[in-house]
């Protein structure tokens, strides 16, 4: 059995070269930009009006004549004598002969006349061409996550293709006799299959979405051979159950007849000690614990972390927070325990239920408080170190 930090170091060392793919810019959205972009173009591309009005060719006097008009999208230009100005509207081209807006509601028309309610300074209420960015500068950097800001960020500067991490494509892998879809009578001896779905939730809630089940019985053939078929279908996967020692449990076995080397098995933790992590050449393959609760400690411990690095995110295995704990709490463990807790204004509170097989608590919490192992008594106000299960 291996501690926390050795099982982080040796995943680590293992994870594959990120790869890179060129996308759509509908299809790069929740990726990590895998290349700076320079600005082909400024934003605005020319002055703009940022209101409905007049956009004046100033001079001294408080009226003007009016000699047309300009729409969002015209492409034709009004030269302007002072004391003349067009009607224009929001986002449309501000002639460079005029050199402020008034708005609709402090002016009065009267025909082709026009009469301001107060004198306007030159730059009212129009949006410089490159206010926002101009040509070649750094639009958004390698390493950005493509929210629905970057997407139109981009498209603003008329970009429909970008450079991005690759995200893996995920198998998760359930066996088990006693497995039964939900919505089926439960039968006895039978439960739930809910790994699967806690499992395939927690990845789509991390944006990844490329995701294949499979299920199998306890019986080694019939385990190799589903193994086998995830293997030539994806790049990473996810086994939910059947790591264990039991005389019914086979996939360390289907594994290592699969030329599956493996990398760690057992850790000195609690929840999940019988994680089993191996690899392929390229392919990660993660055998979570079979206990709900346990399973997803792991999830989020190893896989998620994992996930985000082989997909180009800056993060690591280890905490990057520390909090206050909000009361006291006794610690009597020969593992690292990783509790689940509630964090409230900086402040963590951890839940009842810590049992492996106890999903309820998870519901409500956001962290995993992480406590070494020992005889001892943290106190309320005691900074300790705490991993963010909400997503990106």
């Amino acid at each position: 059995m291996i501690s926390v930090a050795e099982a982080f170091g040796l995943l680590q060392n293992a994870l594959p070269s990120s790869e890179v793919t060129q996308l759509s810019l509908t299809e790069a959205l929740q990726h990590v930009l895998a290349e700076d972009v320079l600005a082909p173009i400024s934003l605005p591309p020319f002055d703009q009006a940022t209101m409905d009005g007049y956009a004046l060719a100033l001079h001294d006097a408080l009226s003007y004549e009016i000699i047309g008009e300009i729409k969002a999208g015209d492409a034709h230009s009004i030269a302007l004598k002072p004391g003349q100005t067009v009607k224009i509207f929001t986002g449309a081209a501000v002639p460079s002969s005029a050199q402020a807006v008034i708005q609709m509601e402090k002016v009065q028309q009267q025909e082709q006349q026009l009469f301001l309610s107060e004198a306007v300074g030159a730059g009212t209420n129009i949006r410089r061409a490159g206010a926002q960015i101009t040509t070649g500068q750094l639009a958004l950097s390698k390493g950005t996550f493509l929210n629905a800001a970057a997407m139109g960020f981009l498209a603003g500067l008329g970009i429909d293709r970008v450079l991005v991490f690759k995200k893996p494509s995920i198998g998760i892998v359930v066996n088990g006799n006693e497995l039964l879809a939900p919505g089926k009578p439960l039968l006895p001896g039978k439960v739930y299959n809910s790994n699967s779905i806690m499992l395939e939730a927690a990845l789509r809630s991390a944006h990844y979405t490329n995701i294949q089940h499979y299920q199998t019985i306890d019986d080694l053939t019939a385990t190799k051979t589903t193994l086998q078929n995830a293997l030539a279908d994806n790049d990473l996967l996810i086994i939910s159950g059947g790591i264990s020692v039991g005389d019914y449990d086979f996939v360390n076995k289907a594994l290592s007849d699969l030329n599956v080397e493996n990398l760690f098995y057992n850790v000195n933790q609690k929840p999940g000690k019988p994680l089993w992590v191996g690899h392929k050449k390229k392919q990660l393959v993660f055998a979570l614990p079979g206990n709900p609760a346990a399973s997803l400690t792991c999830f989020y411990l190893y896989v998620w972390p994992a996930l985000q690095m082989i997909s180009g995110f800056k993060t690591s295995f280890e905490s990057q927070l520390r909090l206050s704990l909000a009361h006291d709490y006794k610690v009597d463990n020969v593992r690292d325990q990783f509790l689940k807790a509630q964090q409230t204004n900086g402040k963590v509170t951890v839940l009842p239920h810590q049992d492996s097989a106890m999903l309820d608590s998870f519901v409500t919490a956001n962290v995993l408080v992480y406590v070494p192992a020992g005889n001892y008594t943290l106190k309320a106000g005691d900074k300790v170190a705490v991993y963010l299960l909400s997503q990106v």
